[in-house]
């Protein structure tokens, strides 16, 4: 079947319904529907946007009704954690810290627009991080594949075996799966474990820089590390690798860790979100489309309409808002 792969919406419902409007979609029997395609969606559906629930809604329809699929996406791992108490803990902190400064404010600000709907409806914030748990980590069709950050081949296929039907997070799995390592150093060893791998799959990869290199980012943050372009096979050192993005200082001509590279064989087309691209939608090579260019920041929803050819082209993506 066609499918139309939908990238970040971010809390903006109307954008979502315009896409689907211009895509061909009618709202019938309790859902949006095509009369001949079905909508995948990379997650992304909360946060920014003041219109999260109404977001999460319509595509909770249309998964229900068999007319989509949707993948998880960082911020929805982001909003379960938020949710689950650390029974490490007894209970007296979350999996995503509310409490213990200064994370606890800034990973409030990341959550805020979602938690101004849900914070004081318990059971419906209850209910939609439910919902959330049971969106696959990856979608691999025979023809494509969807993920929401990196499709990593040896993180995956470690993973799989681990994971309820081989591609869903168990709740037992949720503190590994959300706890950085004590050691920083550890984030950048070849060897997989649980946080590395849903870490890579759900937020990309970040490659440590030579020290003393640094950047600083728009936000006048200091960064030791770069987002790596990992669907480029070419790539070899740092100024290849990097998402420039807000990059405001050269980077080393120095090979990256080989672990950082090739990390997808792409051998059929990948699509995927996260990377809040700019400009005119289009395909990264002929097998990588990103379909996220910043909706949840003034940019529009994009969708790339997959029609079977592997062959990826600039003149299938539409876009709305």
């Amino acid at each position: 079947m066609d499918s139309d792969i939908i990238g970040d919406i971010h809390g903006h419902a109307d954008k979502l319904t315009a896409l689907l409007l211009g895509m061909g979609y009618r709202h019938t029997g309790g859902a949006w529907r095509h009369p001949s395609k079905r909508a995948i969606f990379v997650g992304d559906f909360i946060d920014g946007g003041p219109q999260g629930v109404e977001t999460v809604q319509i595509v909770r329809d249309m998964v229900e009704k068999s007319n989509a699929i949707a993948v998880m996406g960082n911020h929805e791992l982001n909003a379960i954690a938020w949710h689950t108490p650390d029974e490490r803990l007894q209970g007296r902190e979350y999996l995503r810290p509310r409490l213990l400064k200064p994370w606890g404010d800034k990973n409030r600000d990341m959550h805020k627009a979602f938690l101004a709907q849900v914070e004081q409806k318990p059971t419906l914030h209850a209910d939609i991080v439910s919902w959330f748990m049971t969106l696959p980590l990856w979608l691999d069709q025979p023809d494509f594949r969807v993920v929401h950050a990196c499709w990593h081949d040896r993180f995956i296929d470690w993973l799989s075996p681990r994971l309820i039907d081989g591609r869903y997070l168990s709740p037992d799995l949720l503190a590994d799966a959300t706890t950085e390592p004590d050691d920083p150093a550890e984030k950048d060893t070849p060897a997989p474990s649980v946080f590395k791998a849903v870490e890579a799959i759900l937020k990309g990869i970040e490659v440590p820089l030579p020290p003393p290199h640094h950047f600083f980012d728009k936000h006048k943050n200091r960064r030791d590390r770069v987002r790596a372009r990992w669907w480029d096979a070419d790539a070899a050192n740092y100024p290849q690798i990097a998402l420039a993005g807000d990059i405001s200082a050269p980077l080393p001509d120095l090979p990256v860790p080989a672990n950082a590279r090739a990390v997808a064989a792409l051998d059929k087309p990948t699509f995927f979100g996260h990377y809040w691209m700019k400009d005119t939608p289009a395909p990264q090579n002929r097998r990588a489309a990103c379909v996220d260019y910043s909706a949840g920041d003034g940019g529009p929803l994009v969708a790339y309409r997959w029609d079977g050819n592997p062959d990826l082209s600039a003149d299938r993506f539409a876009w709305a808002g």
